[in-house]
């Protein structure tokens, strides 16, 4: 493969990356009056799926602080699509769950989710199961750098 073919893979995977920041601060919308942003909805579908059930798992899944994701917990709390109870193992953690309303924005956001993926898989159907080996293992290779350097902060 040429240098010139590499760099402009390089540089739209740079614009996409761009792009990806700028589209977690757009909102869904849940109902006729109520959005939330991408991020938002990101940190609602963790608790939803049980992979987030505190502030402290929410920073570590997202790379947060525990300050900002303790921050964004509150806000969701506030907006009455979370709630905070007292874990029954420990009287200084929280339990995260989702109300009514954050039920309703989880759903949304997968909907939203359904259909970009849709849309992904098939552009994926007319391309070879080894391109895609090699598409992933690009990626992986770019994931390790990128942790690399978020380390060396």
């Amino acid at each position: 493969m040429n240098q010139e073919l590499k760099k402009k893979v390089i540089n739209t995977l740079m614009q996409i990356t761009r792009k990806f920041a700028e589209v977690e601060t757009l909102s869904i919308g849940v109902t006729c009056d109520v959005s939330v942003s991408t991020r938002e909805a990101h940190a609602i579908e963790s608790i939803g799926e049980k992979k987030c059930t505190n502030v402290t798992e929410i920073a570590k899944y997202f790379g947060f602080t525990k300050s900002a994701a303790s921050q964004l917990v509150s806000k969701l709390t506030m907006q009455g699509f979370v709630i905070k109870k007292q874990a029954g193992h420990s009287n200084k953690e929280l339990q995260l769950s989702l109300t009514p309303l954050g039920w309703q924005t989880f759903e949304a956001h997968a909907r939203m989710h359904s259909q970009d993926l849709k849309r992904i898989l098939k552009t994926f159907d007319c391309v070879e199961i080894d391109v895609l080996i090699r598409l992933n293992e690009l990626l992986d290779n770019l994931n390790s750098i990128m942790d690399e350097r978020l380390n060396t902060k």
